[in-house]
């Protein structure tokens, strides 16, 4: 729950975001937080992490914790609702964003990268909705997971990786249809290509692509708020498409 007086759409209430240091995780805190919401950022980059929450407590006037997380330590995340549930009264959103790739080709795919992969982007999310859903059944709160084009369409690349988005989603219709009843709120956003710093095979999607030419990872974060504004009546799913956006200039 909101310790200061700020307003919005989501004031009085308290997100946790995985993955917040850089990218669409960092945009989302950025985000909720214009909204009025107070945040917990969890990742691994300590550092990174207290700079944003000191930007957003300073721009919005929210509550901003810090918890540096690993997604796949099972304690770990569990500690990570525990904590911001004692240091902010509550959990009402819930944003599972962490997530990797590595490798590329199943033929030339090393065991650690394979293992990393499924680590971060599946048990990963198991464990943060597992230790989230008392909290947000308590509150009525909105699970948000990230997704992927790579897990709504075959592609032709880094098959693991698309896997693992296919099970995300499959994963999150399942957690809807279980808790529906309860109250909680779940959503999927599924963004195409997004210019931010994750790697396909050792090169940067912000290196790949030009300022505009492809999702930006600001837009994605505005996705994010949207649906954890919504009833949590309701079941959503939201795709990002990609389109070159030079064709307009």
């Amino acid at each position: 729950m909101s310790t200061q007086p700020t307003s919005g759409a989501l004031a009085g209430l308290t997100a946790v975001v995985t993955g917040a240091s850089s990218g669409i995780g960092r945009e989302t805190v950025r985000a909720l937080a214009r909204d009025g919401a107070d945040v917990v950022l969890a990742a691994r980059r300590e550092e990174r992490l207290h700079e944003i929450a000191a930007e957003v407590a300073d721009a919005h006037g929210v509550a901003a914790e810090v918890v540096p997380t690993d997604v796949t330590d099972a304690d770990a995340v569990a500690a990570l609702v525990a904590a911001a549930e004692e240091r902010l009264d509550g959990v009402d959103i819930v944003v599972a964003n962490a997530g990797v790739a590595a490798g590329s080709d199943i033929e030339t795919m090393t065991d650690e990268e394979y293992r990393r992969m499924m680590a971060v982007n599946t048990d990963g999310v198991f464990y943060l909705t597992r230790a989230a859903l008392p909290a947000l059944r308590e509150s009525g709160g909105h699970l948000v997971y990230v997704g992927s084009f790579a897990g709504r369409f075959p592609r032709p690349y880094n098959p693991v990786y698309a896997a693992t988005k296919w099970w995300v989603r499959g994963f999150a219709k399942s957690v809807s249809a279980q808790v529906g009843d309860d109250d909680i709120g779940v959503s999927i956003i599924n963004p195409a290509a997004v210019r931010t710093e994750f790697e396909v095979d050792g090169r940067s999607m912000a290196d790949r692509y030009a300022p505009g030419e492809v999702v930006e990872p600001a837009e994605v974060a505005d996705a994010i708020a949207f649906a954890a504004k919504q009833s949590p009546s309701m079941v959503h799913e939201l795709d990002l498409y990609e389109r070159d956006k030079l064709t307009d200039l």
